[in-house]
């Protein structure tokens, strides 16, 4: 009998079956988990895929739907990890306490220690005797491979007013001397990019697509960038579209500043940050930030980079811009089926699993529904963000590209490409989800209360 967590005789979304199979392990899992249960977009993306799954090892388990053996294979793989996981919790904890109390605050902890807990888990199962000095040892050990590569450390790096006003002056310079693009240009580059996505989204395709090659060696990506700074309009086929797709919240990026300071709360759209921001956002998120250049030479570079079409120096990483745009501006999560502009194999296979999802499927009743939102707007505002998906579509695959910049990581084939357009896709859709289910979840015990004033 397969287990109570899966369906017999039906292809199931292994997100899915990874969250049942999670919910099934019950208490000790809190530090691992969001107030749902489910696990944490980092716990699966960190611990359960690349530590217990191991799609490579199992590579019947790496696609999007499982059939019965394989989600069956799949839950019991997490069960069995149970245990292990219990303490990777347990070990997590220990680590946050261990870490503020030696006063680190650089770094988000579960990228930091996610990965170490689980190591530590296997190596001594529950913390017991003497865990207090192996997680001193820890928190020690990744905050000194971070060699100063801190946001502590960029701040006093950009605290010197002299060594700030030169790079305000330097950033003036390069700005003005920006040579833009006619429109004709961005078009030229959008209408390549929608080949691209036809071979992106074809049955077999290969790692190496003229196409593709075609758009980064011509320097589309580029093009389109300087046609930002030209006021290009009806780029996207679509007059209401900006070209920058919410990049910015200029008509034209303005020209970037030093800074002095950041909050995740409040960053502005990509192309609106200050070097502080950007490079902020970079430290925070890179597990191995001993990968990257040290602070002065990150500004340095920045500096440059900033000012370059898109922001990015890559051409490769230009060109996905474009087609992240591209791909953005036809998707259709609610089945409108208004959108001309989704018509390539990419739009196909990234709408196709949008519209499954049970949070997609709600905000489209809401879209149709005369009745008004019940709980004064909270859904109706999650549901206009599947009319309008290019924003955070755009946000989200240019801090991944920007990434992939500083670390000169390149995306060198369609395959590559194609991985992370994908892969942000599947990061919006996951974020919507997950906002969605918080929304019912406060909706639902709002209206228990309620109830219960009521019959008080």
């Amino acid at each position: 009998m397969p287990p109570p967590s899966q369906q017999t005789g039906e292809r199931r979304p292994r997100a899915m079956v990874i969250d049942r199979a999670w919910r099934g392990l019950g208490p000790g899992l809190e530090s691992l988990s969001g107030p749902g249960g489910a696990p944490l977009t980092r716990t699966v993306k960190l611990i359960v895929l690349p530590l217990i799954i191991r799609p490579a090892t199992h590579p019947e388990l790496a696609v999007d739907f499982l059939g019965p053996a394989q989600a069956a294979r799949l839950d019991a793989l997490i069960r069995e990890s149970g245990a292990r996981l219990e303490a990777t919790a347990q070990w997590f904890t220990l680590l946050k306490r261990t870490r503020r109390a030696l006063g680190i605050v650089a770094g988000n902890p579960q990228d930091l220690y996610f990965q170490r807990c689980f190591e530590l888990a296997t190596e001594h199962g529950r913390p017991s005797a003497g865990a207090d000095t192996v997680a001193r040892a820890v928190v020690e050990d990744v905050a000194g491979a971070a060699g100063g590569r801190t946001v502590e450390v960029l701040k006093d790096h950009l605290a010197d007013a002299v060594r700030r006003a030169r790079l305000d002056g330097e950033l003036a310079t390069a700005w003005e001397s920006h040579q833009p693009a006619p429109a004709a240009d961005a078009v030229a580059a959008v209408v390549l990019a929608a080949e691209v996505l036809e071979a992106c989204g074809a049955p077999g395709r290969s790692r190496n697509s003229p196409e593709y090659t075609a758009m980064v060696e011509a320097g589309h990506g580029g093009l389109f960038g300087r046609a930002l700074w030209a006021e290009a309009s009806g780029v996207w086929g679509r007059d209401d579209l900006p070209v920058h797709l919410g990049l910015t919240a200029w008509q034209v990026p303005p020209c970037p500043e030093a800074g002095r300071g950041a909050s995740t709360a409040t960053l502005p759209a990509p192309l609106d940050r200050t070097l502080f921001e950007r490079l902020f956002v970079v430290l925070q998120s890179s597990a191995r930030r001993e990968e990257l250049p040290t602070v002065p030479e990150l500004v340095g570079r920045e500096a440059g980079r900033s000012c370059a079409p898109l922001g990015l120096y890559d051409e490769s990483l230009r060109a996905a811009v474009v087609l992240g745009g591209r791909l953005a501006v036809g998707l259709d999560p609610l089945g409108s089926g208004d959108s001309a502009l989704g018509r390539t194999a990419a739009h196909r296979a990234v709408n196709s699993r949008w519209r499954r999802e049970a949070s997609a499927l709600r905000a489209r009743r809401m879209t149709v529904s005369p009745r008004p939102d019940p709980d004064g707007g909270v859904l109706d505002a999650l549901a206009q963000d599947l009319r309008t998906p290019w924003s955070a579509y755009m946000r989200r695959l240019w801090v991944r590209l920007h990434g992939r910049d500083v670390r000169d990581a390149p995306l060198g084939d369609i395959a590559s490409a194609w991985a992370v357009l994908d892969g942000v896709a599947r990061s919006v859709m996951m974020d919507h989800r997950a906002r969605v289910r918080s929304a019912l979840r406060t909706l639902s015990a709002t209206a228990a209360e309620a109830a219960e004033r009521s019959s008080a």
